[in-house]
């Protein structure tokens, strides 16, 4: 069985360079603040370097979820729900 794989796509927030993703279990991993890319441009491949999560989005314009940003993002949420007796450990 031959497993291809896919290459992801996002853009830079600040200029639109298309940025192709080679390590995508960075860009799900919330508490990875950085992941690494190439820079799509022209025919030569660029070097590998490291992306600030923040300051990607997808190439229809949309953010990044909240759950690959913010490894925090349903505390409130858990707390509200939890029974008074578990102790608020934020």
């Amino acid at each position: 069985m031959i497993i291809e794989s896919t290459t992801m796509f996002l853009s830079l927030k600040n200029n639109g360079k298309l940025v192709s993703i080679l390590k995508p279990e960075e860009l799900f991993n919330p508490c990875e603040p950085n992941v690494t890319g190439c820079i799509q441009w022209g025919e030569d491949p660029a070097e590998p370097e490291q992306f600030r999560k923040n300051n990607l989005r997808f190439l229809s314009g949309e953010s990044l979820p909240r759950c690959w940003l913010n490894d925090h993002y349903r505390d409130a949420e858990v707390h509200k729900r939890a029974p008074q007796s578990i102790p608020d450990y934020r």
